[in-house]
């Protein structure tokens, strides 16, 4: 079992690119997805093209386009950030349909309670639709969240030496071990998926509480 520290240190990089391809992701998810629900039509044409590119494109493909192809436009990237940038641009696309279904399902009469308060659009926005909204987005992002966890195992394909690819590095050194090493490879993911669905739920809970 002297392979165990190659799988840690696989582990901390794993949760390194799921951490800031998460914050990526995010940022983009909501930008887009209000972008989206704008009313002025060249910000919601430029959010629905940036949705329908990169939730078309595969992962895969988007990764090797992003840390191989970019160099020959004099743009190289390390390997941590290639993996961070396509991944949140493709996780981002999928989480802005979230953010933008979500405000759409907010009942119009509250959308009418801001007008009837004289409230301005951004107003309406921040203080009344979006609080509402945050709280369906909770569950659909868990799910996301956790797609992005395995969405890492990618980066093996670009050398990252991230859990999946230390796994197979060490496979390939202990061979006889390779239903013990692949066993507590699903387990770490699954310990950390479930993590994540814990943590959603008691975000919830406590959005839920607050309303």
């Amino acid at each position: 079992m002297e392979w165990l520290p190659l799988l840690l240190d696989g582990t901390l990089i794993t949760l390194q690119v799921a951490a800031l391809s998460s914050i990526v992701s995010l940022i983009l998810a909501a930008a887009a997805g209000l972008a989206c629900s704008s009313r002025h039509t060249i910000i919601r044409g430029v959010a629905n093209v940036y949705v329908e590119v990169f939730r078309a494109c595969s992962l895969l493909v988007l990764l090797f386009w992003v840390y191989f192809a970019l160099p020959f436009l004099d743009i190289e990237l390390s390997k941590l950030t290639a993996a961070v940038l396509a991944i949140g641009l493709n996780i981002g696309a999928y989480g802005s349909e979230i953010v933008r279904s979500s405000i759409a399902a907010v009942p119009k009469g509250q959308y009418e309670a801001g007008v009837a308060l004289n409230l301005s659009g951004s107003m309406r926005m921040f203080r009344i639709i979006l609080p509402q909204a945050v709280t369906r987005m909770v569950p659909p992002f868990a799910n996301l969240m956790i797609e992005l966890l395995k969405a890492t195992s990618l980066v093996y394909f670009i050398t990252l030496s991230d859990l999946t690819f230390e796994a197979m590095i060490i496979r390939n050194n202990y061979y006889t071990w390779t239903p013990q090493i692949f066993g507590l490879l699903l387990l770490i993911y699954f310990v950390l998926s479930a993590f994540i669905s814990f943590s959603a739920r008691l975000l919830e809970r406590k959005l839920t509480v607050w309303r």
